[in-house]
C-alpha cells in the first residue's frame, strides 16, 4: 500500500509542467554547468533580444537588462472566461550535481535534467513559495535554482508571434507572491504586497493596481496551464534580472527585504530639536514591527558632519539594508543686527528727513525690513520715535529704535511738502474738492486703427457657454475680463476659425494676462501692468499659420490655468490676422475639449451692468503743443464729454454699443510743452482706482504695494519736471476692476527752501 502511494506520488510529480525562462545574452561568470547549445536555445535567446532590445555588447559584458515601460500597444484581444490552470507548485529536489540536458532535436523541447525530488509536504502546496536569494532558470529547462536549490518549474515556455511566455503559477510560487482566481470577472490575479496584477484569457490587456496596460501578445491556455508573457509581471513588479547567455540562465533579481529610508530639514543648527521624517516599507507587504537607528540625535550641540543609520524589520524577521544619510550641522544662526541713522538729529516741521539703513547679517541675508513711523516729515513738534525691524532668511529678526526731535519752527506746509516730496509712485492726501474748478486741458485726439473686442458681459459667468463671438481682420485688440461663478471649475479659452479659401496669418504682438485671483482689481491692475511690459519688450510676439477650414486657440496664456469658483482672470492683448477670422470666446468645464464643446454652447446674454461690444478706433492719440503746468489744470479721461465713449455694436445682441469708461482704449498721450518745475499727478474721480501708466517709457504704478487710489482726495505721483520745460509722454489703460472717470493734474510745485 506504501509502495502504491509512493508510485501515485512520483506519478503526480512527473506531471508537473516544464518551464521555459525567457534568455537574454550575457557572458558567463560561473562555468560549473553547461547547457549544449541548440536551435530552440538560440530561438529563445533572439526573441529575448528582440523584445529587450539588448545590444550585441550588452551580450558581450553581461549586463544586467532592464524591463522596458510599456509591453506592447496592440488592441485588446477578444476575452474568454476560461478558469485558470491548476499548474502545480514546483518541489524542492534533494540534489547535489545535476546532468546537463541532452540537445533536442530542432522544434523540439529539451527533456529536463534528471533530478531527485522530495515528496511534496503540505507546505509545498501553499500559494506563497519560499523566497530567499535571487532566483536562477534555466533556458529550454524545467529547473529553477533558489538558495542553492533546484526546483521544477511547469508548462515550458513558448514563443508564439515573437513574445516569450510562462507559466504564471510555477513563477510567481518561487518568488513569492499570492496567485488566485476570480470567478466573477474571470482573471487570474497576482498579489505582491499592495500591489494587484489582472490577466483576462485571450486578452492583450492586464492591469496593475486597476490601470490598464498592454502585452505584446494575449494571455492564453495551455493544457490546463495559464500562460502569460514574462516581462509583464517583471515590469509591472520592477523585477529586474541578469541574462547569462554562455550558462543559458536568467537570475531574477528578487529583493524580499523591507526598505528604510528617512529626511530631516533642510537646514540644522546646533542646538535646534532634529525632525526625522521616516519611511519604510516591504515589499511582500508584511508590516514593519521593529526599528534602530545608529548616530541618531535629537540635537546635535556641536556643528560639524555626522551619519546617521536608520533600518527597519519586517515581521517576518528580516531587516532591512541600513540607510545612512550625512547631515551637515551649522554653527548656531546669528540674528540680523538692526541699525539705522539719520541725516540729522533734530528737524524743523516739514523739513525732509533722510533715513539710513545700516542693518547687518552674518549672511548678508536680510529677506524683510519694516519701518514704523518713518514719515518723510513731521509737522508737529516733539521728540519722535521711529523704529526698524529686519528679518533673515532663517526667519530671526532684531528691532532698533531711534528718537529724533521736531522743533516748533516750520520749513514747508504739509500740502507743499506732498507736492515736492512724495515719491514718483506713491500717493498723498489732498482737498479733491477743487479738482472741478481747475481748467481743462483743450486737448483733441485723433484716432488710430484698432478694433477692440472687449468681452466683459456677463462679468460674471453663471453656467458654460460662449461670451463672446466676433469676425475681425487687421490690427485687433482684445480685453477679456470675466468671474467664475459656475460652481465648478473651468477655463476659458479663445478659438480662432479660418472659414477663407486661404492660409491666415495670426499674430499675437504683446500680451497682458492676470488671474486666477479672487479679487478684480489685482487682476485688472497687474493685466495692465503686464501688457505695458509686454508692449516695451515685445517677448510676447508669437505667430501661427491658420489652414482654410481650421480652427485653433489663441491668446492661450488665458486657457492655462483652470478658474475656480469666485476667480477672476483679465487679459489685454493686441493681434493682427491679415485675413479674416473668427472668434469665439468660451468658458467651459476643465475637462472638456474646446473645439468639441463648441457647437454645443449656447450664448450668454449680456448682465445689464457691463459691458461688452466691438469697438473700432481703440487707440486714442492726444498731442498737446501748448504750455500746461503754469498753472493748475487737468486732463480728463473716461467723461464721455472731453474723452467721449467710443461707440460700437454687440455683435451678439445685434445693438449698438457704448463703451462707458472706455476700458480697452489705449491712450497715447504726448504733452509737447510741460513748464519747468510742474507736478503731474494722477487722480481718480468715479471710485477707487489701482492700475499703471508708461510715463516716459517708465511703468509708474497709481499707488504702489497694491495700493489703490481713493477718488476724490488722492492723488498719485506721476512724473515732475525739473528747472527746465520737457515734452512728457504719457501710456494709460483704464485698468478693470477700477472706476473711471479719472483726471492728469498738472500743479505749478512750491518753491524748495
Amino acid at each position: 500500500m506504501n509502495l502504491k502511494k509512493n508510485l501515485s506520488i512520483l506519478t503526480a510529480l512527473a506531471v508537473f509542467q516544464a518551464f521555459a525562462v525567457l534568455p537574454a545574452s550575457a557572458q558567463s561568470t560561473d562555468q560549473s554547468e553547461t547547457t549544449p547549445v541548440n536551435k530552440a536555445t538560440v530561438k529563445s535567446v533572439e526573441v529575448l533580444k528582440k523584445e529587450q532590445t539588448i545590444s550585441e555588447s550588452d551580450v558581450k559584458s553581461g549586463a544586467e537588462t532592464q524591463p522596458t515601460q510599456n509591453d506592447a500597444t496592440e488592441e485588446v484581444s477578444p476575452e474568454t472566461t476560461e478558469p485558470p490552470a491548476t499548474d502545480v507548485t514546483p518541489v524542492e529536489p534533494v540534489t547535489e550535481t545535476e546532468t546537463p540536458e541532452a540537445e533536442a532535436e530542432e522544434g523540439e523541447t529539451p527533456a529536463p535534467a534528471p533530478v531527485e525530488v522530495e515528496q511534496p509536504s503540505a507546505g509545498n502546496q501553499s500559494l506563497q513559495g519560499s523566497t530567499g536569494g535571487d532566483l536562477t532558470l534555466y533556458m529550454n529547462s524545467n529547473k529553477m535554482m533558489q538558495d542553492g536549490k533546484t526546483y521544477l518549474a511547469g508548462q515550458p515556455m513558448a514563443v508564439k508571434n515573437g513574445v516569450s511566455y510562462v507559466a504564471i503559477r510555477a513563477l510567481v510560487d518561487r518568488v513569492g507572491y499570492d496567485v488566485k482566481y476570480d470567478n466573477t470577472t474571470k482573471e487570474t490575479i497576482i498579489i505582491s504586497g499592495e500591489d494587484e496584477l489582472r490577466f483576462k484569457t485571450n486578452s492583450t490587456i492586464y492591469t496593475v493596481n486597476g490601470e490598464s496596460r498592454s502585452m505584446k501578445g494575449p494571455a492564453y491556455q495551455e493544457k490546463n496551464t495559464f500562460m502569460v508573457p514574462l516581462t509583464s509581471i517583471t515590469q509591472a513588479l520592477n523585477i529586474t534580472y541578469t541574462v547569462n547567455q554562455s550558462a543559458k540562465t536568467v537570475v531574477l533579481n528578487l529583493n524580499t527585504k523591507p526598505a528604510a529610508s528617512f529626511t530631516v530639514q533642510k537646514e540644522i543648527f546646533a542646538g535646534d530639536v532634529v525632525t526625522y521624517t521616516t519611511k519604510s516599507s516591504s515589499p511582500k507587504g508584511l508590516a514593519i514591527v521593529d526599528e534602530r537607528w545608529t548616530g541618531r540625535q535629537d540635537i546635535f550641540d556641536q556643528p560639524g558632519t555626522y551619519t546617521v543609520t536608520y533600518a527597519v524589520q519586517d515581521s517576518s524577521g528580516q531587516w532591512s539594508d541600513p540607510y545612512s544619510l550625512t547631515i551637515k550641522v551649522e554653527k548656531p544662526n546669528l540674528p540680523p543686527v538692526a541699525m539705522f541713522t539719520t541725516d540729522k538729529e533734530e528737524y524743523k516741521m516739514g523739513e525732509k528727513i533722510t533715513y539710513i539703513d545700516q542693518s547687518t547679517d552674518d549672511e548678508n541675508a536680510i529677506t524683510k525690513t519694516v519701518w514704523d513711523n518713518n514719515a518723510l516729515a513731521f509737522f508737529v513738534p516733539g521728540p519722535k520715535t521711529v523704529t526698524i525691524t529686519v528679518t533673515d532668511k532663517h526667519g530671526a529678526s532684531d528691532s532698533y529704535t531711534k528718537t529724533i526731535n521736531i522743533t516748533g519752527e516750520t520749513l514747508y506746509s504739509l500740502s507743499d511738502f506732498n507736492q515736492l516730496f512724495t515719491p514718483v509712485g506713491d500717493k498723498f492726501t489732498f482737498n479733491g474738492g477743487e479738482v472741478p474748478a481747475m481748467e481743462k486741458v483743450p486737448y483733441t485726439y485723433t484716432d488710430e486703427p484698432s478694433l477692440l473686442i472687449r468681452s466683459n458681459s456677463p462679468e460674471t459667468v453663471n453656467t458654460e457657454g460662449i461670451v463672446y463671438q466676433e469676425s475681425s481682420f487687421g490690427q485687433t485688440r482684445f480685453m477679456i475680463h470675466h468671474v467664475n461663478n459656475t460652481g465648478k471649475r473651468v477655463k476659458m479659452y479663445v478659438i480662432a476659425t479660418n472659414n477663407n479659401p486661404y492660409t491666415a496669418v495670426f499674430e499675437q504682438q504683446n500680451m497682458g494676462f492676470a488671474g486666477p485671483t479672487p479679487f478684480a482689481t489685482v487682476a485688472g491692475k497687474l493685466s495692465i501692468d503686464k501688457w505695458f511690459k509686454s508692449i516695451q519688450t515685445g517677448v510676447d510676439t508669437k505667430k501661427m499659420y491658420i489652414l482654410p477650414g481650421e480652427s485653433k486657440l489663441i491668446l492661450t496664456e488665458l486657457n492655462a490655468i483652470p478658474m475656480k469658483e469666485g476667480q477672476v482672470i483679465s487679459l489685454y492683448s493686441d493681434t493682427f490676422s491679415d485675413y479674416t477670422l473668427d472668434y469665439n470666446v468660451i468658458m467651459i468645464d476643465e475637462n472638456k475639449d474646446p473645439f468639441e464643446a463648441l457647437a454645443t454652447l449656447p450664448v450668454l446674454d449680456r448682465d445689464g451692468v457691463h459691458n461688452r461690444g466691438t469697438y473700432p478706433n481703440a487707440t486714442r492719440v492726444i498731442t498737446y503743443d501748448q504750455e500746461v503746468g503754469s498753472k493748475p489744470a487737468r486732463l480728463p479721461l473716461g467723461d464721455n464729454s472731453s474723452d467721449p465713449n467710443l461707440e460700437g455694436t454687440d455683435p451678439m445682441a445685434h445693438t449698438i454699443a457704448s463703451n462707458a469708461g472706455n476700458f480697452g482704449v489705449l491712450y497715447k498721450i504726448t504733452l509737447n510743452n510741460v513748464a519747468p518745475r510742474t507736478l503731474i499727478s494722477f487722480n481718480p474721480r468715479g471710485g477707487k482706482y489701482s492700475g499703471v501708466a508708461l510715463v516716459n517709457g517708465q511703468v509708474v504704478q497709481l499707488a504702489s504695494d497694491s495700493r489703490s487710489l481713493s477718488a476724490p482726495n488722492e492723488q498719485g505721483v506721476l512724473h515732475r519736471t525739473g528747472s527746465f520745460g520737457e515734452s512728457v509722454t504719457i501710456i494709460f489703460s483704464a485698468a478693470p476692476g477700477s472706476n473711471l472717470p479719472v483726471n492728469l493734474l498738472f500743479t505749478p510745485l512750491p518753491q524748495e527752501k
